[in-house]
């Protein structure tokens, strides 16, 4: 009888074990998880910076005013505390405002500061402060100077004097994986270096009306305002990128958040660092994406790349070789993907730079070399030559970029964009507004700001110009005169 007793015990003996094991396993993987989460904690956090910003609002008007970011749209982090944004304004007055933020200590060398140490940070966080104080881990309080700002890119460098300052390394955000795991350290609501956790949603997010030059990553990690400049890090502990912005309906954490891929802002710190601004490259071309229907008719199938809409005459795209259809695959080596990374890689090539492109065109690969011009000075060049044309008519314009064909339902390359409307001006009382897109100026195209001021200053004689204009799908003639 006792071998009845003990038969069905020792049965048991041998199932329980393995149970147990894949418990214990489950709750060590989970441990070491949470280790992995505490180590970058204690690596990164002496290093993130709680940022104070005192700034001289003046108040000419009775009435608040709404961000751009708030309700459906994005929002800064700083929300209705940031300089510049939300709050009740009293005519007359000078308001003293106090907005919050988060940075972290940088390296382009990776190094220990000894006598002066540079925070990387948002230009929203810093824009108009008259102080900067900024705080660490360890309670040390620090008077921050502005090294150089980029509001296009909304990336600022600060400057502090301190020693023994451990600068944080920064990773490849090109080789971050949608669905790898993220940290966000910073100072929401001001609570000092907060950690929150979670993953690369997705990867390249552009056209979010944010920035000008925008590549965003796309994160889950709860972010929210105050987190604004602070790190998004791996679980080794390298910044992949700097937070930026939210979508919030509420003005909180709704799951979805920006950061700006670090791999492009150390392209713009590197330029604040050496001369404190920013010169952005310009190839002159209008670009636009390479869809299905495209590719088809283009027998372009397979493929991946930009399409060449249109290429500005004396332009450096015209000089090296581009040609109206080419779609551009790679540059310096490198894959182009989609137009709104293909603009920023552009941007961030110094001026004066070689680059190779290698497009497609007539089916075959073809290898081209350019010099990359400036971009300021492009535009000055068409802001002087336009200025007549503005004077007379009462109307700015610009090219049109892919971006603003898709917002208008227009064709990249083709025409010509009202920006502005001078009120009274002979161009308001046709009924012109910003958004109109010229296609012609006297019966010949044009497709870029100089082009359209080169014919209305010829035609300065007659004082008469006729346009063809298309808004909202419809297009019609409209004979100016002044």
């Amino acid at each position: 009888m006792k071998r009845y007793f003990f038969l069905p015990l020792l049965a048991l003996m041998f199932v329980m074990p393995p149970v147990l094991q894949a418990q214990e396993g489950g709750i060590e993987s989970l441990r070491q998880t949470g280790k992995a989460f505490a180590s970058v904690a204690r690596k990164v956090s002496p290093s993130v910076v709680f940022i104070q910003v005192e700034s001289i609002e003046e108040t000419p008007g009775s009435s608040g005013f709404t961000s751009p970011f708030s309700d459906e749209l994005f929002r800064h982090f700083f929300g209705d505390s940031c300089p510049g944004f939300g709050g009740e304004r009293q005519r007359g007055q000078r308001k003293r405002k106090v907005g919050q933020g988060s940075g972290f200590v940088f390296s382009l060398d990776d190094g220990v500061f000894r006598d002066r140490a540079y925070i990387l940070t948002n230009n929203h966080v810093i824009d108009g402060a008259e102080r900067i104080t900024v705080t660490f881990e360890d309670g040390r309080e620090l008077e921050a100077a502005v090294k150089g700002t980029d509001p296009q890119s909304d990336i600022a460098v600060l400057e502090v004097s301190g020693s023994d300052v451990s600068a944080l390394t920064l990773g490849d955000s090109d080789g971050l994986e949608v669905g790898e795991w993220v940290v966000a350290i910073g100072n929401p609501f001001g609570l000092s270096h907060t950690l929150t956790a979670g993953v690369v949603s997705a990867k390249g997010r552009t056209s979010l009306g944010i920035n000008d030059y925008e590549d965003f990553i796309q994160t889950d990690a709860a972010i929210n305002p105050g987190n604004s400049g602070g790190p998004l890090v791996n679980l080794d502990g390298e910044v992949v990128g700097i937070n930026t912005a939210i979508f919030s309906r509420s003005g909180g954490y709704m799951g979805v958040g920006f950061a700006i891929p670090i791999n492009m802002a150390k392209g713009v710190a590197t330029q604040l660092l050496q001369g404190g601004e920013v010169n952005r490259g310009y190839l002159g071309v209008a670009i636009q994406e390479l869809t299905p229907e495209l590719a088809d008719s283009l027998d372009l199938q397979g493929r991946q790349g930009v399409l060449v809409a249109e290429i500005t005459e004396d332009s450096p795209a015209d000089k090296g070789g581009l040609k109206q259809g080419d779609l551009i695959v790679r540059y310096q080596g490198k894959a182009v993907d989609d137009a709104g990374s293909f603009r920023n890689r552009i941007s961030l090539t110094p001026p004066d730079t070689r680059a190779e492109l290698v497009v497609v065109r007539s089916g075959r690969e073809k290898t081209l070399q350019v010099r990359i011009g400036r971009l300021e000075d492009q535009a000055a060049l068409e802001q002087e030559e336009s200025t007549a044309a503005a004077d007379e008519l009462g109307i700015v314009v610009q090219g049109m970029t892919a971006e603003l064909a898709e917002k208008l339902g227009a064709r990249p390359g083709e025409g010509v964009v009202v920006t502005r409307v001078k009120r009274g001006s002979v161009a308001s009382m046709a009924g012109i507004v910003p958004g109109s897109v010229i296609l012609q100026v006297n019966k010949q195209p044009v497709n870029t700001a100089g082009q359209f001021a080169s014919i209305v200053n010829t035609a300065a004689e007659s004082r008469r110009v006729l346009l063809l204009v298309s808004r909202r799908g419809s297009t019609q003639y409209i004979v100016l005169r002044w």
